[in-house]
């Protein structure tokens, strides 16, 4: 589906009923990324998930920034008409969940950051967005996806399900050359979040794959270990995209975090 946010088209999915949860997809991703989580919990829950500016249906609107990216979340669900959601973002899409919260906090009932890290970029990581930067205006979009293929995907998926690598390298490659050169101005500018953590009030999933090479389960410990009612799962044999790569397993262990927000 498409609506229009502030003047500005933005793709969106909305399947369900229950627990109002919404999916921020990460970097260079689209909304396809949350396809094996959208009606598929076991918890009952009304799953959303939206193109964030620049990729997908959503139109781009530079320069970006992860706070750019959570006003947007912010106003779909203004559009939506709910209130408070979990709000659930995987890379790029944690960073942008982690923005909601210090933007939009009353408007989180709790959080699931997946594949990602509170910290920002260091200089060697900055200069390297930049050289991306480059290497997407003079070369496209499949450049960058054929760089990033290798480290978004765990050892385990490489040798044993090629079919999701060329899905997700396909996903990556079809990227806007704009969205993502926006993206990446998000991803160098974004600030620190990890004095925010302890401020963190709701309760936080943590996920992670124990193959994730790009976000790798020590970020995930030290965000667990600052957030206090929060938990880690660590998923076997998945790497940067869990959600894909272990669709089963990460839909259990999200149905239940679900379940126990219920509960409380």
């Amino acid at each position: 589906m498409i609506t229009i946010l502030n003047g500005r088209a933005v793709g969106y999915d909305d399947v369900g009923t229950g627990v109002p949860v919404l999916f921020l997809h990460g970097f260079p991703h689209n909304r396809s990324l949350w396809s094996p989580q959208l009606g598929a919990l076991a918890a009952p829950a009304r799953t959303m998930s939206m193109d964030l500016r620049g990729f997908g249906d959503s139109v781009a609107a530079g320069p970006g920034s992860v706070d750019g990216y959570a006003d947007d979340a912010a106003a779909l669900l203004d559009e939506l008409g709910i209130d408070r959601a979990v709000i659930c973002g995987l890379s790029m899409g944690g960073y942008s969940a982690l923005a909601f919260w210090r933007r939009h906090r009353n408007r989180v009932r709790a959080l699931v950051l997946c594949d990602t890290r509170a910290t920002a970029d260091s200089e060697e990581g900055r200069q390297a967005r930049l050289a991306m930067q480059a290497m997407a205006r003079e070369r496209g979009s499949i450049a960058v996806a054929n760089q990033m293929i290798t480290g978004m995907v765990g050892r385990t998926t490489r040798e044993k399900n090629p079919e999701l690598v060329d899905e997700l390298h396909r996903m990556m490659s079809l990227a806007p050359v704009q969205g993502i050169v926006d993206a990446l101005d998000a991803l160098r500018t974004r600030p620190d979040a990890t004095p925010s953590l302890t401020s963190i009030d709701v309760p936080t999933l943590i996920v992670v794959g124990d193959e994730d090479v790009l976000t790798p389960v020590k970020d995930s410990r030290a965000m667990q270990l600052a957030i206090a009612d929060s938990r880690l799962e660590v998923i076997a044999g998945a790497g940067h995209v869990s959600n894909m790569e272990r669709p089963a397993a990460f839909n259990h262990v999200l149905s239940e975090f679900l379940v126990s927000l219920t509960a409380q």
